[in-house]
């Protein structure tokens, strides 16, 4: 079988340029072993306008927030099901120090506002400093869109589920070759399997693990996305939110740890007035970066090898962005963004 570009994973990533290669009516292939606790199958999925604890602006969001709307709503229209919903952020201040750093960047950040009525949650959460909102944010229901392209993939003949066989990875004659597929390139969008490989290990990846409980209460409003230290997001189904997530740096493996779920369900039972179940518990690695800036181009000394990666817990927003310039890159040869070219790593590469 011949193509003309292989995609190694099936995430955010994976997913975002295999869409806007098939745009340009390209022949590719994507590998995927569909792993369950893979980061883009157990995220949240939202987009947040600001971040961190200064409440700064989110890098690139002012084009990345239209870019990335159009992108989904395609991606909608195509596959039929719900993929992105705009939700309000209710930011309860967890310290008084939080809320003045809210109330100081208001005035500077048209994503924030302050609260109308302060007392307008109280029947369903504890909170004694008020709240501001973040407007406005996405949700992107990644457990709707990553199945719902799979089963796109499939239909097309485009997708091979297996895990990726390093060892059988080949190149001569100019070409790809990897078992009975020949190509002309093939790009890695395997999250943090990359750091396995000869070609990008010695890139500044800092993987750090994550964790969510998903839990079922009632009375408490879809229309938005809560957070007091933790998030609670709404998902599509019933009332079941998914509530999380941890940033770890030390770990021992990537399995759901029992220190996690006792002290989130012993925060969401200081914070919640209503009672709650948990349905699951899930736990992954992402592919975060020392730069925070994503990894994305072809690499410096072997030109048939690529990368779409380190999107960090921001993928949702930049793989689309991110996607479709590696896209045009490959099939126009226009520049990539030179804070998220590896070629600003050609030293490291080569």
């Amino acid at each position: 079988m011949q193509v003309e570009y292989l995609i190694i994973g099936q995430g955010i990533c994976g997913t975002c340029l295999s869409y806007f290669l098939q745009k340009e009516n390209r022949f590719f292939l994507v590998i995927d072993d569909n792993q369950n606790n893979s980061s883009s199958r157990v995220a949240a999925g939202i987009i947040n306008p600001v971040t961190g604890r200064r409440i700064v602006k989110t890098w690139m969001i002012d084009e990345l927030l239209p870019f990335v709307e159009t992108a989904y709503n395609e991606l909608e229209n195509l596959l039929g099901v719900n993929v992105i919903s705009s939700k309000t952020i209710i930011d309860f201040f967890p310290t008084s120090q939080m809320r003045d750093a809210f109330l100081q960047r208001e005035q500077y950040e048209p994503f924030l506002q302050l609260a109308g009525n302060e007392k307008e949650f109280e029947k369903n959460f504890n909170y004694e400093l008020g709240f501001g909102i973040i407007s406005p944010s996405l949700i992107v229901h990644l457990e709707k869109l990553l199945p719902s392209w799979r089963s796109h993939l499939i239909r097309s003949e485009k997708l091979i589920e297996e895990t990726f066989d390093l060892s059988q990875l080949k190149f001569s004659d100019g070409r790809v070759r990897y078992k009975e597929i020949i190509s002309e390139k093939i790009i890695f969008c395997d999250g943090i399997n990359s750091l396995e490989t000869p070609f990008f290990s010695k890139l500044p990846f800092a993987p750090n693990k994550g964790e969510a409980l998903l839990i079922e209460t009632e009375g408490i409003s879809a229309d938005h996305i809560y957070k007091k230290g933790i998030a609670m997001v709404p998902m599509q189904t019933g009332n079941i939110f998914w509530t999380g997530t941890n940033y770890l740096w030390d770990y021992d493996d990537a399995l759901p740890t029992s220190g996690f779920r006792e002290r989130t369900v012993h925060q969401l039972s200081q914070w919640l007035k209503v009672p709650f179940k948990v349905l699951d518990h899930r736990a992954s690695v992402r592919p975060a970066n020392i730069e925070r800036r994503p990894f994305v181009g072809m690499h410096p000394v072997n030109n048939k090898v690529g990368i779409l990666n380190g999107m960090g817990s921001k993928g949702c927003s930049l793989a689309p962005f991110f996607a479709k310039q590696l896209s045009d890159h490959l099939i126009h040869g226009t520049t990539i963004f030179p804070e998220a070219d590896i070629m600003r790593f050609k030293k490291l590469l080569s």
